[in-house]
Formats: structure tokens, C-alpha cells, sequence
């Protein structure tokens, strides 16, 4: 295989050798849809990561390994006869093409609002040429998505159409409320842990209070997965810090008392505020 740099051909080569049933590596021709499935969405995350970290070399290299997992699809799919790598580009070429009408079309579209109203029309427009006959303002919202992200597409969705709260304020006061209801089935599940129904309702709780957590983020224009990696990246952080202070004092952090941690909780706490 001979190709010049940066020629897409050199990977679809290199995919199709993978996958070659006689002479192929034995994992890659024993994957399907199915087992791909995850580490896409993975790669997906490590991208997110990488840019979150600003490491634009890592994010060249998190990128490739993204776009190893669209050929990974398309070789799978033309192995069956379904598309190949080719058309996956003209679809995704057509679709751009299509929904942006104020680009390559007579459309006017003068503000990034219009430009989304005009995308989300395009679409219903399209699922319903394909025979979708679901015409709520929620339809087409992927159930593979991200519990957290397919929440703020919802409420995305219904604020549209005028089902919102006027500002942050309700929401922090639904919050509370929220917080409440857990509280009340947090204590039912600790009088009764085999009450099976009190679990239930604990978890439908718990999910009600992330919902408005979700929307808060939303209505503060706080991207809800980039702040959770952010408290994630703290965390992490921090409990490596405890570790290192707890090993640099000649004792293992496991083991100690929660006071005994949370000391060491704060002093990394502290550490981060002083540099």
C-alpha cells in the first residue's frame, strides 16, 4: 500500500487488511456493530477531554482515533453490502449542504438562533419525507444519547415552544423542593431498606433532582458535561493529592478515619488555593 500523506485511502486500506477474514488480525474481524459501539463512543469522550485540557496534540491524535472508528462502521457495513465509506462522506455532504440554506441557498439567515430554528425545521422536514409520523416537539431526540445530554435536548426542545421556566431563579427554588423529596425517601429507604417501593421512589427522586440540576446548568448556559468532567478532574485531583500527602507523611491514605481523610481533603483543598 502506497499512498501520499494524509490520503484517507491509506486508513480505508489499512481497515480492510484488518478485516480480512483469512490473513486479518483475529480481534478486529471477530468486532461487529455492536462491540464498536462503545469504543466510539469513548473515542467520542477522549476528544472532549483533550480539548477540555487544551492539548491540540492529543486532540490530533484523539481525532484519529475517531475517525478510525467511522471506517471501522463503513468497512463493516460494506463487508454486508449495506454503504461504504464513500457514501457515509456524500450523505454527511448532502445533509450540510441541506440544512444550510443561508450558505449554499436563497435562505437568509442573519444570527445563530435562526440559523437553529431553521436546522430543526429542515429536520422535522426530513424524518417526515422518511415516513416518521411523530410530530411532537420532541421528536428525533436520540435515545443513545447521554442520559444527561438527551435531558437538556428535552428541555431544549420544549422551551421552544414556550414550556420553560423565565429564569434560574424558579428553577434553584425547584431545586430545593427537590432536594426535599429526596430527603423524604432517603429516610423511608433507611427505616425499611427491603422496602422495595420506597427504593423506587428514591431513584425516580434522584432522577427528578438531576432533571432540574440538568436544566439550572441549561439556564446558566453552563454546558452540563463539560462541568461534570471539570468536578471529575477536581476530584480526582484532589484524592490524588491526599494520597501523595498521606504517603509523603510514611502512612496509607486507605484505612484511616473519615475525619483522618477529610483533613487531608482540606489541606489539598488549600494546597490548590495557594498556587
Amino acid at each position: 500500500m502506497s499512498h501520499a500523506p494524509g490520503d484517507i485511502h491509506r486508513i480505508l486500506d489499512i481497515m480492510a487488511r484488518l478485516r480480512d477474514p483469512q490473513s486479518g488480525c483475529p480481534w478486529d474481524v471477530k468486532q461487529d456493530f455492536a462491540s464498536i459501539a462503545a469504543y466510539t463512543i469513548e473515542e467520542a469522550y477522549e476528544v472532549a477531554d483533550a480539548i477540555d485540557r487544551g492539548d491540540l496534540p492529543g486532540l490530533c491524535d484523539e481525532l484519529g482515533d475517531l475517525l478510525l472508528q467511522v471506517v471501522f462502521h463503513a468497512q463493516m457495513a460494506q463487508e454486508q453490502g449495506a454503504f461504504a465509506f464513500g457514501d457515509v462522506v456524500d450523505a454527511i455532504s448532502d445533509k450540510m449542504i441541506r440544512r444550510h440554506p443561508h450558505i449554499f441557498g436563497d435562505v437568509s439567515a442573519d444570527d445563530a438562533e435562526t440559523v437553529l430554528r431553521n436546522w430543526e425545521a429542515i429536520k422535522r422536514e426530513e424524518r417526515a419525507a422518511a415516513g416518521e409520523t411523530d410530530a411532537s416537539a420532541l421528536a428525533g431526540i436520540a435515545r443513545g444519547l447521554p442520559e444527561w445530554q438527551r435531558a437538556v435536548k428535552l428541555q431544549q426542545r420544549a422551551a421552544r415552544v414556550g414550556f420553560d421556566w423565565s429564569g434560574p431563579e424558579p428553577v434553584i427554588a425547584k431545586l430545593h423542593e427537590e432536594i426535599d423529596e429526596v430527603r423524604v425517601e432517603f429516610d423511608a429507604v433507611a427505616a425499611d431498606p427491603d422496602d422495595t417501593a420506597a427504593q423506587d421512589r428514591l431513584e425516580e427522586e434522584l432522577g427528578d433532582l438531576l432533571f432540574v440540576a440538568a436544566n439550572l446548568a441549561r439556564h446558566a448556559k453552563v454546558d452540563v458535561g463539560a462541568a461534570l468532567r471539570r468536578a471529575n478532574h477536581k476530584f480526582e485531583r484532589r484524592f490524588r493529592a491526599m494520597e501523595t500527602m498521606a504517603e509523603a507523611e510514611g502512612s496509607a491514605l486507605a484505612g484511616q478515619s473519615l475525619d483522618a481523610q477529610d483533613a487531608y481533603w482540606n489541606r489539598a483543598k488549600q494546597a490548590e488555593r495557594e498556587t
